[in-house]
């Protein structure tokens, strides 16, 4: 659950700053972002897509949206951060294995998660970045998905 709060935490501090640029660094280079080019409809069904083509089955998506938009007055603020915003959760048996086997404390980074979010009319795809080493893995094949979405 923290997991879950932790990647809804970097999607609405990610809108807080992201633009339209490709791979916009947000932080301490802690986000990787890039402008999908069409509605947000069509980016989270081509990012599921992605995502089973290679084989991966989602676990969960979270409506983070929805929610920070729904529980907005009960904490008191009016701002509606996204007009739309998901995370993707998965797992990969192959990668997760490779970076766990190489040190078993990456457990703490799986689920890995993909967010697709609409806010201002632009929409962005991005997930976080993970530590040097074993975690590169990990990074590539979110890399390789997010290309996927941005190619079709």
């Amino acid at each position: 659950m923290k997991h879950l709060c932790a990647i809804a935490a970097t999607v609405a501090a990610l809108s807080l700053g992201a633009g339209a640029a490709l791979a916009e660094s947000h932080g301490d280079d802690m986000i990787v972002s890039h402008a999908y080019d069409g509605s947000f409809d069509d980016a989270a069904f081509a990012l599921e897509n992605a995502i089973v083509g290679q084989g991966l089955v989602i676990d969960y998506v979270t409506h983070t949206g929805e929610m920070l938009n729904r529980t907005g007055l009960d904490v008191g603020s009016e701002v509606a951060l996204f007009e739309a915003a998901d995370v993707y959760l998965f797992c990969s048996a192959v990668v997760s294995r490779e970076v766990m086997e190489a040190d078993w404390r990456n457990i703490a980074f799986c689920p890995y998660g993909i967010f697709v979010a609409e806010r201002d009319g632009e929409v962005t795809l991005g997930y976080q970045n993970y530590p040097e080493g074993p975690m590169d893995a990990v990074e590539a094949l979110l890399e390789t998905i997010v290309q996927e979405v941005l190619a079709n």
